[in-house]
């Protein structure tokens, strides 16, 4: 079986991802720095972003994986 995707889920979590960013005022090239995890594709919305990076992520910015996901909202 092969992987699912569900492409505005995704780009809801790339702007989720882009706004915490943005709110702590973290570049892409010094979040990669701090975590080896390239951002820049995973905010295009494109890449289907697994669970353990999307957690490296949520801990990074030091908040739950339940938090992060409060403000997204997906209607199929």
């Amino acid at each position: 079986m092969g992987q699912i995707r569900n492409d505005k889920l995704l780009k809801l979590i790339a702007l989720k991802i882009k706004e915490l960013r943005a709110e702590n005022e973290i570049s892409q090239e010094d979040f990669y720095n701090d975590t080896n995890i390239h951002i820049a594709r995973i905010e295009t919305g494109k890449i289907n972003i697994s669970v353990s990076t999307l957690h490296s992520i949520c801990r990074y910015f030091n908040i739950s994986l339940s938090d992060f996901f409060m403000d997204i909202n997906i209607v199929s």
